[in-house]
């Protein structure tokens, strides 16, 4: 990955790398499922090894409401899923995708009809739509959340809640240590066992009980491969998790509009199933959050994330908008030679995925490297002194800076405040909600006015990530402010501070650097240095230095 990136911003790139650096690739993923029919378009850069959704679509098609006498799926299934796959074939088609990639899975795996129904797809549309298994389901779910979270050292738990099956897989920084499938999903659930509602608690009990007899053999599977003291994050992804957390936000006064990443505990997850156990399908449907369509099935998929967290011993989850999808981009690149190992793709996906938001935002390369390596500098001389943050507070500073006038992309003025926007509402792939929000308002505060009460990037923040950002955006308006022209001038700098006085001095490139215009930039920061913590600001040269 830092190959990537060098090349990236390497001033010399060859002819060939050139030609990579415009020539982006584009896929489209098809995931055909019991309840929805799913496409993703993307747009692959073979440069930064990654890839970006254009265009998401979702058509909820329920092949997994088969025929109850002989299990086949209906003609009015069949009838809906033609109709949404000629709409995914036209629509990628119309973006210029070099392939159409896609795969159906628990409803077409068990319906007698179903290998002829894809025949049919294959002869009629062009569509070469393969089932896949269980297991192998499994596998793309965890390449999709892979593309998409920060696995560090910590085993993960990765739960998705289909249809017709439910997937489980354990998978750590180094492997997957486990990949399961169940014959339990929501769609399945609602037309089986569900004939009136609201559920009265004996339907409720046996529901509960079906649901943990059948997960039970993968949920022994992977308990068994986790490791004495291991404590498993869990993650779950597709349609019952993001209704969660829609459902739970809009209840909140917050109400972001990023689920990725969003962190549900057990106790909001019981609260919630308690509230939505009473309602008719009438009043469910009325819920903001969530369609129609989710509403009809929310109370198995309820269910089952409910008992899979009670035998999972978890205690909250964290949700991501990425599964099978994304896992066939991952996975076709993998078969393209475009990811050479899946492990050092996910352990960078913080770097590859700033760099892809940079570069899609057309930020100056050269400027906002230079203004980070100046912040991470200054955060490293000052630590202990000037604050007491760690390594992941680092982290997001070096996120903030690089990102930091991504605004401009809108308008010169007050690009501050368009870089909060679009950092806030962008797709920063392996960062969490919190820590996504963090970032964009360390931006948001590296120029012009400091923290206000009535500001909306304010608000949003609690009592912590307003000490980090009160004092982390000080260091960014330093760092932005030393690198001002479109060529490094400074050499290097010092950094101090000592009781309420921050001392900075610089060391021009060469003797004969006027470094005026540095200085003067550096003193316009120190009434915001004064009036967030009462400090005195004081500018100069190395001594030595012309």
């Amino acid at each position: 990955m830092r190959e990537c990136a060098t090349a990236l911003r390497d001033p010399e790139l060859t002819a060939q790398n050139t030609a990579v650096l415009n020539g982006m690739r584009r896929v489209a993923a098809i995931d055909l499922g019991s309840n929805s029919t799913h496409l993703v378009i993307a747009e692959v850069d073979p440069l930064l090894c990654s890839f970006s959704v254009l265009v998401a679509e979702k058509s909820t098609t329920r092949l997994g409401e088969r025929d109850v006498d002989n299990g086949e799926l209906t003609v009015a299934a069949m009838e809906r899923t033609r109709l949404a796959l000629r709409h995914c074939r036209e629509l990628a088609r119309s973006h210029g995708v070099e392939e159409i990639i896609g795969v159906a899975t628990s409803a077409m795996r068990e319906a007698p009809n179903g290998l002829a129904f894809l025949a049919e797809l294959r002869e009629s549309l062009g569509l070469n739509l393969e089932v896949i298994s269980g297991t192998e389901e499994a596998r793309l779910i965890y390449l999709g959340v892979l593309s998409g979270k920060d696995f560090s050292e910590s085993p993960h738990l990765i739960l998705d809640i289909g249809g017709g099956s439910t997937e489980l897989v354990l998978a750590d920084a180094k492997e997957a240590r486990a990949l399961t499938s169940a014959r339990v999903g929501a769609v399945r659930l609602q037309r089986d066992f569900v004939k009136r509602e609201p559920l009265d608690r004996e339907r409720v009990d046996f529901l509960r009980a079906f649901i943990q007899g059948s997960l039970e053999p993968s949920v022994d599977k992977v308990l068994r491969r986790l490791n004495p003291g291991e404590t498993p994050v869990m993650v779950a992804t597709s349609g019952t998790a993001m209704a969660v957390a829609a459902l739970l936000e809009a209840e909140s006064a917050r109400n972001s509009a990023r689920l990725h990443g969003k962190v549900v505990s057990k106790i909001e997850l019981d609260g919630l199933v308690e509230r939505i156990l009473p309602l008719t399908p009438l009043q469910r449907k009325e819920l903001t959050g969530i369609n129609e369509r989710r509403a009809e099935i929310l109370v198995p998929g309820l269910l089952v994330l409910q008992t899979a967290m009670a035998l999972l011993g978890a205690k909250q989850f964290e949700v991501s908008d990425r599964a099978l999808r994304e896992g066939l981009i991952v996975d076709w690149m993998l078969r393209h030679g475009l990811i050479v190992d899946r492990f050092a793709y996910q352990s960078e996906i913080r770097e590859r995925t700033v760099w892809h938001q940079a570069r899609k935002f057309g930020v100056d390369g050269d400027r906002v490297e230079r203004v980070a390596a100046n912040a991470i500098t200054l955060f490293d001389q000052t630590k202990g002194s000037f604050h007491d943050f760690s390594e992941q507070q680092r982290e997001l500073l070096w996120a903030a800076a690089m990102l930091h006038n991504c605004g401009l992309h809108i308008n010169t003025s007050g690009y501050h405040k368009h870089s909060w926007y679009l950092i806030n509402n962008g797709e920063l792939l392996g960062y969490s909600q919190s820590e996504q929000l963090l970032i964009a308002s360390l931006a948001r505060y590296h120029r012009r006015s400091l923290p206000k009460k009535r500001h909306e990037s304010w608000l949003l923040l609690d009592r912590d990530q307003r000490r980090i950002v009160e004092t982390l955006s000080l260091l960014l308006r330093l760092a932005a402010a030393m690198n001002r022209r479109p060529e490094a001038v400074i050499a290097a700098f010092e950094a101090r501070c000592i009781g309420g006085n921050f001392n900075l001095k610089l060391q021009p490139c060469n003797a004969t650097e006027d470094l005026s215009l540095e200085l003067w930039s550096l003193e316009s920061c120190a009434a915001a240095f004064t009036d967030s913590g009462g400090y005195n600001l004081s500018c100069g040269l190395i001594s030595g230095a012309a």
